[in-house]
């Protein structure tokens, strides 16, 4: 297969993804452990000369019954896709899910759209995937299925490292302490989000380090500090030294600061990818505004060398682009 479909719908699949090898799961964040599923489809889909799917769904089925604050979300559906592309898949379909979808019977869902509508060939899970109205479908359920309406189903344990396993809401935890190295190794890449460059206080620019504003998405819990990042602006990449939250500015819902280095051009509206690379320290309150430009230079030089030294954490963090 060549190139990579993105789909939200199955009624759009092309003829040539029928037969398909496909994995299906939320996969918040597609970590390691998710990329163990990735593997083993890419395996069964390459000895079978078929393509590689991956099944997914947006919104999160728990931001969907959950009350807010919304969950704090690893990868939304751009991010997914990017990701699964990056992993050699020949595809990605982003089901919309509601209240209404997981009202779905698991017999629905297996003999309607894996078998009539997808045709698959193979299907693939972790041993924590559940699907259908309250949650009936088990993998056993999946696999009793695919004996009976002829697809093979193939379940994998969740991965472990540190004798725990490797699990978004251990990743969750991690980036919401600041412990943004351990977060990268357990996802395999350096975490990364999107968002619209806005205008902001204009403050920044004052005090000398103009910054390019993102507004985050519902949910985010990432530790307020400062951290080195790199940056993808359309083709470009950019590095450069981020804050999150001001704590000497009245700011109810702080967006996301970064100061590109040897950068100054109005990219306002743009969409700017950021990618963690390191984590500098936690938000401090400062007496006066020359100590924190001091701090601000000393985050900037510590930036610029973590930044001189940062390599991929793996071949597909290589793909995503925010190494040249």
């Amino acid at each position: 297969m060549t190139g990579f479909t993105r789909l939200s719908s199955l009624a759009d699949l092309p003829e040539n993804l029928r037969g398909a090898c496909v994995a299906i799961g939320n996969f918040d964040g597609l970590h390691r452990g998710h990329q163990s599923i990735v593997a083993a489809l890419r395996a069964r889909a390459e000895a079978a000369d078929v393509p590689a799917l991956m099944l997914t769904f947006e919104p999160h089925p728990r931001d969907v019954f959950a009350p807010s604050p919304f969950m704090f979300r690893l990868t939304q559906g751009d991010a997914k896709a990017r990701l699964a592309q990056a992993m050699g898949l020949d595809g990605i379909i982003i089901l919309p899910f509601d209240k209404a979808f997981s009202q779905n019977e698991a017999e629905v869902f297996v003999e309607t759209m894996l078998v009539e509508q997808l045709g698959v060939r193979s299907v693939i899970v972790g041993a924590d995937f559940h699907f259908g109205r309250q949650r009936r479908g088990t993998p056993a359920f999946l696999r009793a299925a695919g004996e009976r309406l002829g697809f093979d189903v193939e379940i994998l344990d969740l991965m472990d490292e540190s004798d725990e396993p490797i699990s978004s809401s251990r990743i969750r935890a991690a980036l919401s302490e600041g412990a943004v190295t351990a977060a990268n190794r357990l996802l395999g890449y350096h975490w990364f989000f999107e968002g619209c460059v806005v205008k902001g206080d204009q403050r920044g620019r004052e005090l000398g380090f103009p910054t390019a504003n993102t507004m985050t998405p519902a949910g985010f819990q990432l530790a307020q500090g400062v951290y080195a990042v790199r940056a993808r602006l359309g083709d470009r990449l950019l590095d450069g030294v981020a804050a999150y939250g001001k704590p000497m500015f009245d700011n109810q819902l702080p967006p996301f600061e970064t100061h590109l280095f040897d950068f100054d051009e109005d990219i306002y509206g743009q969409t700017l990818a950021v990618a963690l690379v390191g984590h500098i320290r936690g938000q401090e309150v400062f007496s006066g505004l020359d100590e924190l430009m001091a701090a601000m230079d000393r985050d900037a030089s510590k930036a610029r060398d973590l930044l001189a030294n940062a390599t991929p954490v793996s071949p597909v963090d290589e793909k995503l682009g925010f190494f040249a």
